[in-house]
């Protein structure tokens, strides 16, 4: 059977919901940076462009149960010659409370739920930059965090590290 602090079973008894809560107070945009090296060439390019899209998650703690959760993204489009169409790299960040959380939890959410919340705004910032740059939107496809994650924990496994306790 499970002890519960003293605090925690006055709380219970009181009618208080110890539950674990997450929420979004906030997510903006950090950095943005469209550039079109090779206008107006690039903008008459015939044929599909190569794109590069390489994708990044980065978390920390902003004390008392805040979080700042950062999604980097940068997309490069080239075409037929190699040359670069177009580059655009976005930081997008969301600050988000995790109150209750066992601290296991903590890390899966900042490095999968949240970035899964903030992907949709983050993709349409993007897709706008992209296409007032002159070109189509770029519509990226969407992103498997929880398996990205599993990667990385196995990847840390296979070097001997543990899982972080704080992300």
């Amino acid at each position: 059977m499970n002890e519960i602090s003293q605090e925690a079973a006055e709380a219970l008894a009181n009618g208080a919901d110890l539950a674990p809560q997450a929420g979004i107070l906030a997510q903006y945009v950090k950095d943005l940076s469209f550039e079109n090296p090779n206008a107006p060439a690039s903008l008459q390019m015939q044929g599909q462009p190569k794109i590069e899209v390489n994708v990044n998650v980065n978390a920390r703690s902003g004390g008392q149960d805040m979080y700042e959760v950062e999604l980097k993204i940068d997309a490069t489009a080239r075409g037929q010659d190699d040359r670069i169409a177009f580059q655009v790299e976005l930081l997008y960040a969301g600050l988000f409370r995790l109150a209750g959380a066992p601290q296991e939890a903590i890390e899966p959410f900042l490095i999968v739920e949240a970035p899964r919340i903030l992907f949709p705004f983050a993709r349409r910032v993007i897709a706008d930059a992209v296409r007032d740059g002159g070109f189509p939107p770029l519509m990226l496809e969407p992103i498997d965090f929880g398996g990205l994650y599993l990667q990385q924990l196995d990847a840390r496994q296979g070097e001997g590290e543990q899982p972080m306790g704080n992300a």
